[in-house]
């Protein structure tokens, strides 16, 4: 479902044409890098622990909460990369170092908050099925 208009070159007219372009980028994100494969095998992981441990609702709002952080993030830096790369004609500078290095940490940090998260979530379940198991 790939948008047609692929040389688009003004403002979205229509709510469906904007929702094909984001689409393409999700599409493009999960073909393309591959951090975001990652991301989201993390992500189908911990929702499946989620369901088979029944978690609270407010568990799964943690849950999500941190998943589509980290996705943020990485649609982000990847931006980041792309953007800088195109300014500087792929050529070394140390100023695009530099803002791929913070886009980069910024996505770290989330993807850290995401494991805390999922060790608070997670751990004393874990633990308790370990102890069921001895």
């Amino acid at each position: 479902m790939a948008s047609q208009d692929k040389h688009q070159t003004e403002k979205n007219h229509h709510l469906i044409q904007a929702l094909r372009h984001a689409f393409d980028g999700i599409v493009t994100m999960l073909k393309e890098e591959r951090n975001m494969r990652y991301h989201t095998l993390a992500a189908v992981l911990a929702l499946l622990l989620g369901v088979l441990l029944r978690i609270s609702t407010s568990d799964w709002l943690w849950l999500l909460l941190v998943i589509f952080l980290v996705f943020a993030a990485e649609f982000l830096n990847t931006v980041t990369e792309a953007v800088t790369d195109l300014l500087v004609h792929h050529q070394y500078d140390i100023e695009v170092k530099k803002a791929k290095d913070v886009a980069a940490g910024g996505v770290l940090i989330a993807a850290c908050f995401a494991v805390v998260v999922g060790l608070i979530i997670f751990g004393p379940r874990l633990l308790n099925l370990l102890n069921l198991i001895k």
